[in-house]
């Protein structure tokens, strides 16, 4: 199997591009089944969940043609919906938790889908229940088969409701967002998610004439169209990866300049990233990191110990949980990370704790850090990276730890971040792919 061996302890210098959004890319591509018109996208990543989704909208007939390597162009006339009964498409979908997000637009246009329980990250359970709850008050009936692990649902009547969503869930509400624009009637959805990638699921389906308004709250009202056509979008820059290189560029000492980035889209993740102690200037709309030999973390106004916690948008992204909780540990003062949405994200911290991090893992969701202020820096080890953020986060540790590290999984870090290890040798990163037998660490 591949890993990654890295020679660590240099600082980088120059700029780096970041990828289209993956977690934007699995709900637009879902979206180009809600026509049979042409319907172009640019800026897809070319990563392995992605790459993985648009084979699955090729088995199911849509016609795709790739005009450049981040541009192409779909065109779902022709859908094979018997496609839902084969193996191969069980095969295809369990390993995909993005395929979930082609259920929504299936029962808007067809009125039936079938999905096969999806996999994706191994980091605490992760509920379907507010896609299906939301289908369901649409008027659809979906029934779960135990023994075949398959969703199926039928929905040849949807009707536009209101739905209180018990969860802010993003992938939930691009999915019922989805099945309620072709619906009868208005759909009203409160406490919907509305972070930026939603938000541009909702002004491209617009664009495609859907009638969505409320567009950036928690309060969405969605008018039924009879059909919806073509349209052209652009992606935005994936955020996890503008706040992963912050993060890197802060641990290694780096001069680093992250080239547009969309910066009215970030929320507050330079925020964050700035009570880390990290300096950051915005030049147009780059962000330019300069080498900084200490970053110190703020602490709260009455002294008390920063903490820094995930939550829906326009809170702190999970995703990048994993990222701060690394750069944490060299910076000098003290910061409690609380991990709310899932229970098994922090459980990577073992592996700092080997390199010679000062990490309490106090339960499933909270770490406390010691910072050590670059006085002691990370050892080089080898490890197993669990899921796609732990391991772009033990990627950032190794290469500012000093001597090698190896990196054993790289599948999962190259699930979520295109041409990785050709990007961070471009500004002077020591990295290789090698040939490993896995380990367990």
């Amino acid at each position: 199997m591949n890993a990654f061996e890295i020679h660590g302890g240099k600082p980088l210098k120059g700029e780096i591009i970041p990828q289209g959004a993956k977690n934007e890319a699995l709900q637009i591509l879902s979206a180009v089944l809600l026509t049979e018109e042409t319907m172009t996208i640019s800026n897809i990543p070319d990563i392995k969940d992605v790459n993985k989704l648009i084979e699955l909208l090729v088995d199911l007939g849509v016609e795709v043609n790739r005009q450049q390597k981040d541009t192409y162009t779909f065109r779902a006339k022709d859908i094979n919906l018997d496609y839902f009964k084969s193996p191969e498409f069980k095969v295809k979908g369990s390993g995909l938790r993005g395929s979930i997000m082609i259920v929504g637009p299936l029962l808007a246009r067809f009125g039936r889908a079938a999905v096969p329980k999806p996999g994706g990250d191994k980091i605490g359970r992760r509920r379907l229940d507010a896609h299906f709850l939301g289908f369901e008050k649409l008027g659809a009936r979906f029934q779960y088969d135990a023994d075949t692990h398959f969703f199926n649902v039928d929905a040849t009547n949807l009707t536009g409701t209101y739905i209180l969503m018990e969860e802010a869930s993003v992938t939930g509400t691009a999915n019922i967002v989805m099945a309620a624009v072709l619906a009868k009637g208005t759909t009203t959805i409160y406490n919907a998610a509305c972070e930026p990638y939603l938000q541009q699921l909702c002004k491209m389906l617009n664009r495609m004439g859907a009638k969505i308004s409320g567009i950036g709250s928690n309060l969405l009202t969605i008018e039924g169209v009879d059909r919806l056509g073509g349209a052209q979008h652009r992606m935005l820059p994936d955020m996890i990866e503008v706040g992963s290189f912050i993060g890197l560029a802060a641990m290694t000492g780096s001069d680093l300049t992250i080239k547009d980035v969309h910066f009215h889209e970030l929320g507050i993740i330079p925020t964050v990233f700035s009570k880390l102690g990290i300096q950051f200037e915005l030049r147009g709309d780059d962000i330019h990191i300069p080498p900084q030999d200490t970053y110190e973390i703020d602490t709260f106004i009455d002294g008390s110990i920063l903490t820094i916690a995930d939550a829906p948008w326009p809170g702190f992204t999970p995703d990048l949980l994993s990222i701060v909780l690394v750069v944490a540990t060299q910076a000098k003062g003290n910061v409690l990370i609380h991990q709310k949405m899932f229970e098994s994200r922090l459980f990577f911290v073992d592996k700092l704790i080997d390199m010679g991090a000062q990490i309490i893992l106090c339960d499933p969701h909270r770490a406390t850090v010691i910072g050590l202020n670059n006085a002691f820096k990370l050892r080089g080890i080898e490890m197993t990276s669990p899921d796609i953020r732990a391991g772009v986060s033990l990627l950032i540790a190794a290469l500012s730890a000093q001597g090698k590290s190896v990196i054993h999984n790289i599948e999962q870090i190259e699930r979520g971040y295109q041409d990785i290890e050709q990007r961070l040798r471009a500004i002077g990163a020591d990295i290789k792919r090698v040939q490993a037998d896995p380990k367990l660490h």
